[in-house]
């Protein structure tokens, strides 16, 4: 049978915690799909967390190798020149998916419409969000450099990603804070780079 909702569940200090650390993995999954996933298993695996029984399939030695091939294919991907832009055009709806995944695998047990669909807003939009705005500061880093700084924002992306999964295992709160400023930065550059006016050109006075 599935579990009711209780609403006592969804208002205590543990419920906010995992809040925390699901927002927190799904972020760093807008970075880098994988880096989160593995991090997550990786975790699991070691006995530092504990998922839910619907996850236990990330808790397995297989799920573990997999999710490191994949997070090496893509880290290798993002310094091929100009592959960068079509795996960004992948990776978007994956980060989606994925936060929406990693979300959904920290959160209580409750009914699981609750669960989803908590997972899906606050996941996959935390997780989206980012990768939203990684493709903007990456489509800005080609028009002025041509490309050549893209390897950094790589880098850059990877170093985050890392540092945000094992900071949200070691300690959510702050991982949670940061990441609920981020995010609101986020909304903020996004909203302002669809909504910018064109430039106009002076007028010349014809004599």
């Amino acid at each position: 049978m599935n579990p009711t909702i209780d609403i006592n569940s969804l208002f205590n200090l543990d419920t906010l915690i995992e809040f925390l650390l699901g927002i927190s993995l799904s972020a760093a999954a807008g970075f880098r799909v994988f880096v989160p996933l593995l991090v997550l298993s990786a975790a699991s695996v070691l006995g530092h967390f504990d998922l839910p029984t619907d996850f236990d399939w990330l808790e397995t030695p297989q799920a573990l190798i997999v999710f490191t091939a994949a997070c090496l294919l893509e880290i290798i991907g993002y310094y091929i020149p100009w592959l960068d832009h079509l795996l960004d055009t992948v990776a978007t709806p994956a980060a989606f998916i994925a936060g929406t995944i990693v979300a959904a695998s920290v959160a209580p047990e409750m009914n699981p419409l609750v669960q989803w669909t908590l997972a899906l807003i606050a996941g996959g939009g935390s997780a989206g969000l980012t990768k939203v705005l990684m493709n903007i500061l990456r489509i800005t880093s080609t028009g002025v450099s041509g490309g050549l700084t893209n390897p950094v924002v790589s880098t850059i992306e990877l170093v985050i990603a890392i540092a945000l999964s094992v900071l949200a295992i070691a300690l959510p709160v702050v991982a949670g804070i940061i990441v609920i400023g981020f995010l609101i930065f986020a909304l903020q550059s996004i909203w302002k780079f669809f909504n910018r006016k064109p430039s106009s050109q002076p007028n010349e006075n014809v004599i």
